[in-house]
């Protein structure tokens, strides 16, 4: 075996873009190229060394297993040279017949920029239509649009050295310790550091970033435009504002602070007392290095644009911008949204930042030799997706994304694509909630097998090298894009041969007529970077734009000489009517509904979903809700409950959160059709959006919740894959030897006998050869079984009247690695005790809650105590937060 090589890349998910290093392995012959094992790239200046949990496990992500490996046509295996005729034949022809605008693309903020840029151009340009949206719609189209309507341009002033530096650090709709791991660790260690330095966490709910929290805002969902401008006036009432900064660099304050709400007001939309009202704002006013870091829970909602400026504005009213350690900062969830920014990938952007004035259509179509160039804006996700429904989009290609899980009322979305003409889909899984709609399924490459670069939150451009071949006949997205170009007719256009060649395009673009003289000078400019060879471009290290001239390091902190990139290079205040959310049906549907992120999941668990001990954490789908809401409803921990509103019902257990607020529900929106029988959360939510951004407002539905009684909890391990649909609830994870299923037979499920016997009628219709080895105490309804084949054990089954007395993760982890012997008996007879069930609370090194809690009633009184006694928190440092949290709660003082 040859020697280990390492490379660097860039993680593929969150926005904060961390740079990975990579060890590959080689077989005898050079062959077989594989990636054994991941560790954080110490040079690169995101991260600096740091992973989080699930960066730690990418090499566990990866394998043939699942993935898409050829072309498909009607869910037939195809070659490659038919199935992109059959796309461009179908695409030449509804546009013959029905126009451009029949056609769409929709995109992901995990495409790499290379990606991007040639489906943009293809669409835009060649196609005629600005039907390209984007899933970053979905999480950052509200802070896009309020930056460019104070700026004149879409910047991201910021950067991650301004979170460490600044006195007063508000984070605003973001669980960040979960979301942005890594940017919360550095947050977290500047914090101890510098303890003077003030945190204030505004949510609704207590999440783990609160643990670095001075304050803690648990406004009342929603209201997040109230707080901000009562902030602005406060700040006027008081004379806290920068009046030269006003005077010399902004238009408009008169009319953005005529209208804000008093401090009463403020008190009752926020739902937060008075006097902790004048605390914060009194905080903000006095501290000069202040910074705003928000992210979904301002952005998703109806008038996400509206709350972006409102927290702009307070900057510019106090000159906090363009200056270290200042600045309003939106942080991007997805690995390559600002590419996708840069590119054009949302509907009403053309390319490079520039919009569908006639001056930047001319200037595109000039550069592109593009005469049949998209001349308006398109349609926006949700928007495109209504149109699909109603027949207007005859055509629609789908790219690494799975929209049926992730747009709002999901369930409307399946019929559209049920309905349409032709539905083409790249991916790299073979099977997710979209692929059953596609007429035309193409392999592409994943993560590790592509090459190209992406943008992170503070516009770090950093390069994804490929580590490893794609599997089967796997091919990048921009190489499949390029092939129906040429298909099309646009060869010449679509000349490229590397991702290289994209690139210096793109940069040649962002760089064109881009001067102050021409008076068209934009903020996003890579002209440096045009002559790009391609050996430079593979060795381009880690750097943030603008990158003008050929000096690569950029030391700019943009926005600092106070000029904007609006015609009169002010920027402009806008006035923000504060509004509550639209009422509920209160008397129908009485809970009030949010949705988030979980700290070892990521987006719909394609990849996430592959690794074992990134499942463990929270194994399955839940609801959570408070104690109160507990005990007045009568439901339990791991209880069935039916979340349902008038566009859908899900099923999950119950979750018993003391840090939710009463009346409230939380959900995570990872679980898809893949791992569970009814855990979409987008099925509830309504496709509400803002009126600028086209953003829905995914923060805040209305729902009823019900408890269902059920007969029997099972949970069912096995090396193979299991039909459960005889279950109206199931979900699923996989196991590193094979998966594990949690199934619930309802109370008054149709059977022809009791439960236990019904589940034996199952056990049976399975049909699973082998030895078998049974436990059944009809005292407590409890049946445990197991099949051993070949001296290996197959298939478990436990069953229980509660789920709290079914085997956890901690066994789930071993029963399929048991050895079958004389000793076997005791896997079924035995009672499952706290231990086994406890969660895992440290994923790296598998670490147990009940574990912990040992440790720290026999005197572990720090995080560091329990790391030197369990390891727990010193490999990512990702539970770090949930270890503090259990400190606070199990601690004797």
């Amino acid at each position: 075996m040859s020697a280990a090589s390492a490379i660097n890349t860039t993680c593929p998910y969150c926005g904060v873009g961390c740079g990975v290093t990579a060890f590959r392995q080689a077989g005898p012959d050079n062959s077989c190229l594989t990636l054994n094992a991941v560790r954080g790239d110490e040079s690169h200046p995101a991260n600096q060394g740091k992973l989080c949990v699930k960066g730690s496990a990418l090499a566990t992500t990866l394998g043939s297993q699942g993935r898409l490996l050829h072309p498909r046509l009607h869910g037939c295996r195809t070659d490659w040279d038919t199935a992109l005729d059959v796309v461009a034949s179908g695409f030449r022809r509804i546009i013959a017949e029905h126009g451009p605008d029949a056609v769409a693309f929709y995109l992901s903020g995990q495409l790499l920029t290379e990606d991007y840029y040639v489906a943009n151009k293809l669409m835009k340009g060649f196609i005629g239509s600005a039907n390209v949206d984007t899933n970053s719609r979905l999480c950052m189209s509200s802070a896009v649009a309020s930056y460019k309507r104070a700026f004149g341009a879409d910047i991201v002033p910021c950067s991650y050295e301004d979170l460490e530096i600044c006195d007063l650090l508000l984070i605003t709709g973001s669980n960040a310790a979960w979301t942005h791991p890594v940017l919360f660790q550095r947050i977290r260690a500047a914090k101890q550091k510098r303890p003077e330095m003030k945190i204030v966490v505004i949510d609704p709910r207590r999440t783990a970033t609160c643990e670095i929290a001075d304050l803690h805002l648990a406004l009342a969902p929603g209201s997040d435009a109230f707080l901000f401008t009562g902030l602005l006036a406060y700040l006027d009432q008081h004379q806290r504002l920068d009046e030269t900064y006003i005077q010399n660099h902004t238009r408009d304050f008169a009319q953005a602070v005529a209208d804000c709400p008093d401090i009463e007001t403020v008190a009752t939309a926020t739902e937060l007392d008075e006097s902790v009202l004048i605390q914060f704002f009194r905080w903000f006013a006095d501290t000069d290095k202040t910074v705003t870091f928000y992210s979904q829970g301002i952005n998703q909602s109806a008038t996400g644009t509206d709350k972006g400026n409102a927290i702009i504005n307070c900057h510019l009213a106090t000159g906090r911008i363009g200056k270290p350690g200042m600045g309003p900062f939106s942080i991007t969830g997805q690995p390559n949204a600002m590419g996708g920014r840069e590119v054009g990938g949302l509907a009403n952007q053309l390319a490079a930042h520039m919009d569908f004035s006639a001056e930047n259509i001319d200037r595109v179509s000039r550069f592109w030799q593009a005469p049949t160039i998209a001349r308006n804006p398109g349609l926006n996700a949700v928007a495109l997706f209504d149109a699909i429904a109603s027949g207007k989009i005859k055509a629609i290609w789908i790219m690494a994304t799975n929209p049926l899980v992730s747009l709002p009322e999901s369930s409307r979305m399946h019929q559209a694509l049920q309905a349409c003409e032709l539905v083409v889909v790249s991916d790299c899984i073979e099977d997710t909630d979209t692929s059953p709609y596609a007429h035309v399924l193409l392999p592409a490459a994943g993560w590790a097998e592509k090459d190209g670069t992406v943008t992170n939150s503070e516009r770090c451009i950093s390069r994804q090298r490929q580590l490893i071949p794609p599997p089967g006949e796997a091919q990048p997205d921009w190489w499949i894009v390029t092939q129906v170009a040429k298909r099309l007719g646009y060869t010449d256009a679509f000349h490229y041969t590397c991702p290289a060649d994209i690139f210096r395009e793109h940069a040649a673009l962002s760089g064109f007529e881009n001067t102050l003289e021409q008076n068209a000078l934009r903020a996003f400019n890579i002209g440096g970077l045009a002559e790009l060879s391609n050996a430079e471009y593979a060795c381009l290290q880690p750097l943030r734009w603008p990158v003008s001239g050929q000096d690569y390091h950029c030391t700019e902190t943009l926005l600092a000489d106070g000029r904007f990139y609006t015609p009169d290079q002010r920027a402009r205040f806008v006035p923000v009517q504060a509004t509550l959310p639209k009422p509920r049906e209160l008397d129908r549907y009485p809970w009030l509904l949010n949705t988030g992120r979980l700290r070892d999941q990521w987006h719909t668990m394609t990849r996430t979903g592959r690794a074992e001990k990134l499942m463990l954490h929270s194994p399955f789908p839940f609801v959570a809700l408070s104690t109160r809401d507990a005990l007045s409803t009568g439901i339990r921990e791991g209880d069935l409950v039916r979340i349902h509103n008038q566009h859908g019902e899900l099923l999950l257990q119950a979750r018993i959160d003391p840090a939710q607020r009463n009346g409230e529900l939380f959900i995570p929106i990872h679980w898809t059709q893949q791992f569970a029988s009814a855990a979409v959360v987008n099925t509830l939510i309504s496709s509400i959006v803002d009126p600028v951004s086209g953003q829905p407002e995914s923060k805040y539905a209305g729902v009823q919740i019900q408890h269902l009684a059920v007969d029997q909890w099972l949970l069912c391990v096995s090396t193979t894959p299991v039909d459960v649909t005889a279950f109206p609830y199931w979900a699923r994870i996989p196991l590193t030897a094979g998966w594990a299923y949690l199934l619930a037979l309802a109370a008054g499920t149709d059977t022809d006998a009791d439960p236990i016997q019904w589940v034996r009628n199952w056990l049976h219709e399975l049909g699973i050869s082998g030895e078998k080895i049974e436990f059944f105490d009809s005292r407590q309804g409890r049946l445990h079984c197991i099949i051993t084949e070949q001296d290996k054990l197959g298939f478990g089954l436990f069953t229980s009247r509660e789920p709290g007395s079914l085997p956890g993760p901690g066994f789930m982890q071993t029963i399929l690695q048991h050895q079958p012997g004389p000793d076997s008996w005791r896997l079924v007879s035995q009672q499952h005790d706290d231990a086994s069930n406890s969660r895992i609370i440290c994923s790296c090194l598998q670490v147990q809650q009940s574990a912990i809690i040992d440790s720290i009633q026999a005197g572990a009184r720090t995080v560091t105590a329990l790391g030197r006694q369990l390891r727990c928190g010193t490999n990512c440092g990702s539970c770090v937060p949930e270890l503090v949290e259990l400190l606070r709660i199990h601690s004797n003082g």
